[in-house]
């Protein structure tokens, strides 16, 4: 039996219990299936719809599906009745990898260029607090067993919004500073100064096109590990944390650089 690996990327945070409760259900549904878990800062779209695209650009990826519930449910700022949240979809990339995940702010912003196909999934979308396990496993199953019986109505790309190009999107484990700023837009020549805000915090950097074209503990603004052939922007301390140098921003903080 062919094992089949989902990909769960959610804001329940890092080791929560609900991680478990979901891939608990799904397994229950699709035992020959193996699990990883991604976990992002809590209602943030934007770091969800930056990693679900890192994954969608894994080469070779074979019997993998992405599963994603970052549902702020902040489209309608109204009382919630009954547990009411933003729809779960369906997504087809040119590449071929399905994606279940709910279209809540900028889930499915960075792969907007990639999509094939685009529907409602028939599901309840209202009832429970916690519809990615009470709900949504059911969904996802079919998907995998590749009965269509779930597929809804269809939507137009356009719905889904662009993302914005100035906000941190996340933060690694070095406290390198990932952002949604793409290499194509940068106009400086390698070792040019730059002044980097944000928040209230401002310091002086250095653009450079290879991670250790600076000096040991020296702020840099570089092409980072993340993106096809288009990389996103990093901030980054050689041999340092560029995250506490700025005490600590938060994913989706607004950013500024301005030439030195």
């Amino acid at each position: 039996m062919i094992q089949k690996n989902i990909i769960i990327i959610s804001d329940y945070g890092a080791g929560d219990p609900a991680f478990l409760e979901v891939i608990l259900r799904i397994k229950s549904l699709i035992p020959n299936s193996y699990f990883y878990s991604q976990s992002v800062p809590p209602f943030s779209t934007i770091s969800t719809g930056f990693w679900i695209k890192q994954v969608s650009i894994s080469p070779k990826l074979k019997n993998t599906y992405i599963f994603s519930n970052t549902a702020p449910r902040k489209h309608d700022k109204k009382e919630q009745k009954n547990n009411h949240g933003e729809y779960l979809m369906y997504i087809k990339l040119k590449n071929g990898l399905e994606i279940m995940a709910v279209n809540s702010g900028y889930n499915l912003s960075f792969i907007k260029g990639e999509i094939k196909s685009l529907h409602e999934v028939k599901v309840k979308n209202e009832g429970s607090q916690f519809r990615s396990r009470d709900f949504y496993p059911q969904a996802v199953a079919l998907m995998i067993k590749g009965n269509k019986n779930f597929i809804g109505k269809k939507e137009d790309v356009s719905v889904i919004p662009d993302y914005p190009t100035n906000v941190i999107a996340s933060i690694d484990g070095y406290g390198n500073i990932k952002t949604t700023l793409r290499l194509s837009q940068i106009k400086l020549d390698p070792g040019q100064p730059v002044v980097i805000e944000i928040n209230d915090q401002k310091h002086l950097a250095t653009y450079t096109d290879g991670v250790f074209n600076i000096k040991d503990g020296e702020l840099a603004l570089a092409p980072g590990s993340s993106g096809d052939n288009d990389r996103f922007m990093e901030f980054f301390v050689r041999s340092g944390n560029a995250y506490k140098l700025f005490e600590e921003p938060q994913v989706e903080t607004e950013f500024i650089i301005k030439k030195a």
